[in-house]
């Protein structure tokens, strides 16, 4: 039921990705990291049909993490670029050639190879007070350090960096989640009294928000690639240090998950840099024009408003 759960939560993912990217798409440059970027996506209908999709994707993911390990959990949901691929072949029209195929058969075999000889154990250990604030600096610390990367540089840095912020950010709420989640298969009264409740909020609101400046500072082969393999990473990193999370390292078991984690991260940047995959965020007026001619011809009954907004200067 974890995988399942996990599998679905990947799935949303994928689905809010597409959503979510086309709300900010025609948002101004002078938007990042500003509130107005957020009030912008905000009157989008497509940015809020993405966000009611989030909130599933947070449900599967929180009760599969409820009865999963965060090592087990983290690491299924890089799949989300494999059903990326599919939706974007499936509901755009776009070819899937050798380069998805190579991609999609290496991510997912990479993390089928990780999952098998992890195989991971543990994870029942009760965080301390010192644990929770040791790791929180630690994430906040590298997220802050991203997010100061992002202000310079080139639009592919800047999304880079922002999307591996977003994604430290991610991994520290998915933690907040499983012992959330835990509190409310007790009593869900007793959320309002522990302080977790309120950081898993206060967390998942600045990681969205880091999110969207990913996907809107540059390309999205920048911002994902940092997504899909940050996120795993601080994951695993996390579950060790805080719930006891044991991953089976003797004897060949620990290179062959170093090389099935390349396999997989090899994987998800070919997609990343897959034409398919690019078509959902351009920076290039061409690509945002026949992203949009395509939407608009087989869904007629939008008008002239399809997922990207009606035109205008920054959205012709």
């Amino acid at each position: 039921m974890v995988y399942v759960l996990a599998l679905g939560a990947a799935f949303a993912n994928a689905l809010t990705s597409i959503l979510q990217r086309m709300g900010v798409e025609d948002a101004p440059d002078r938007s990042t990291l500003r509130v107005s970027l957020l009030t912008h996506a905000l009157r989008r209908g497509i940015w809020l049909a993405g966000f009611v999709v989030m909130v599933m994707s947070f449900v599967m993911q929180a009760v599969a993490l409820h009865f999963g390990r965060l090592t087990q959990v983290q690491p299924i949901l890089t799949t989300e670029l494999l059903f990326l691929v599919l939706l974007l072949g499936s509901a755009f029209g776009f070819g899937i050639g050798w380069r998805e195929w190579l991609g999609t058969a290496a991510t997912a075999g990479g993390l089928a190879g990780f999952l098998i000889c992890a195989s991971p154990g543990g994870g029942n250990e009760v965080p301390t007070p010192s644990e929770w604030i040791e790791v929180g600096l630690s994430c906040a610390g590298a997220a802050a350090i991203a997010v100061a990367l992002a202000t310079r540089g080139s639009r592919w840095r800047r999304a880079a960096m922002f999307g591996a912020a977003s994604a430290i950010g991610f991994a520290f709420t998915a933690s907040l989640t499983k012992v959330v989640s835990t509190y409310a298969a007790h009593d869900w009264a007793s959320l309002v009294r522990h302080w977790e409740t309120y950081a898993l909020a206060g967390c998942g609101v600045l990681s969205l928000f880091l999110a969207q400046n990913a996907f809107h500072a540059g390309p999205i082969a920048a911002s994902q690639s940092t997504l899909v393999m940050v996120d795993p990473l601080a994951s695993i990193l996390i579950g060790i240090s805080l719930f006891g999370d044991q991953l089976r390292t003797s004897g060949a078991f620990g290179p062959l998950e170093a090389v099935s984690l390349l396999i997989m991260f090899a994987g998800a940047l070919l997609l990343c840099r897959s034409p398919l995959v690019r078509g959902v965020k351009t920076t290039d007026r061409e690509g945002q024009v026949s992203l949009l001619v395509r939407w608009r011809a087989q869904h007629p009954e939008h008008g002239i408003a399809g997922p990207l907004g009606p035109p205008s200067a920054a959205n012709p």
